[in-house]
């Protein structure tokens, strides 16, 4: 990864950041991740495409890899697939993130009857974000059970990273209809649109648009690999550039199919100019989290 690292230094040179914030990558307890790496490694149900892993490392490697890169902070973007995984991955996470200063200690949650008191000890405990995934979890986010969950992150103003898209494969929460609910209600909530929303790149452009608080993370958005099969429509680049303070870096590190610094060259080439990039790439993250 020579090359990779030398691309992304040099990118981070050109824009004259001091390093990039990267919102939506992944740690996770080392069981968890070789089942998450083997399911991509059988192009699972969700994806159906080959799908290799860049970064198949050890912990340690991979953070040496992030910091070489001049990733300043970073996520250990987690979530649980059924009940009673949550509040365990969160003491897992608070651990991580205990050792690791540059973490941005990371939560998660599902719609389970303890889901607001362990949420809230989460909060307590430091918790600055939040990952949900509608589409593994497979859970509506308007479950009466997350009740207090939104209405505590929305009034604590913690950003929760959320997949409520319908890419790469639809589920039966996803989409912009049961997350604009769950806005409706608690309509200060930082949201954090994960993949830009693919594919209704357009709808939830317009749910950022309705809720100040919104905001959208280019994890795989724009890459080669994405635009083979959920391109980004030419004719919202003028929406995502307006929208310019409200978007935010992420990769999906480790779990990428391609260099890391091919996300950097995919927005560079979008064209929306230099100060587009280092917003996006550091200024919005450091705004948001206080870094």
């Amino acid at each position: 990864m020579g090359d990779d690292h030398d691309d992304v230094v040099r990118f981070r040179q050109r824009l004259g950041l001091p390093g990039l914030i990267d919102v939506h990558t992944h740690f996770m307890p080392e069981r968890v991740l070789r089942k998450v790496w083997a399911y991509f490694d059988s192009a699972g149900p969700l994806t159906g495409l080959e799908w290799p892993i860049a970064y198949r490392h050890e912990e340690a490697e991979r953070l040496a890899v992030l910091r070489s890169f001049g990733v300043l902070r970073f996520t250990s973007m987690l979530y649980p697939h059924k009940p009673g995984m949550a509040a365990w991955l969160n003491d897992w996470a608070a651990d991580f993130a205990a050792r690791t200063p540059d973490c941005l200690h990371t939560a998660t949650f599902f719609p389970e009857p303890d889901a607001g008191r362990y949420v809230r000890e989460a909060v307590e405990a430091g918790a600055r974000v939040f990952k949900a995934h509608l589409q593994v979890g497979a859970y509506d986010p308007n479950d009466p059970l997350l009740d207090p969950v939104w209405g505590l992150l929305a009034e604590a103003g913690i950003p929760v990273v959320t997949h409520c898209g319908s890419g790469p494969a639809p589920g039966k929460h996803t989409g912009p209809g049961p997350i604009g609910r769950v806005l409706a209600r608690h309509p200060r909530l930082p949201l954090i649109v994960a993949h830009m929303g693919m594919p209704e790149y357009a709808e939830f452009l317009t749910l950022a648009e309705a809720y100040p608080e919104v905001r959208l993370d280019t994890t795989m958005a724009f890459t080669d690999f994405v635009e083979e099969f959920s391109p980004f429509p030419t004719a919202e680049l003028g929406r995502l550039a307006d929208l310019g303070d409200r978007v935010l870096l992420g990769t999906d590190f480790p779990n990428i199919p391609y260099p890391y610094a091919h996300q950097l060259h995919a927005l560079e080439r979008l064209g929306l100019g230099d100060d587009w990039l280092r917003a996006v790439c550091h200024d919005n993250a450091k705004a948001l989290f206080g870094v």
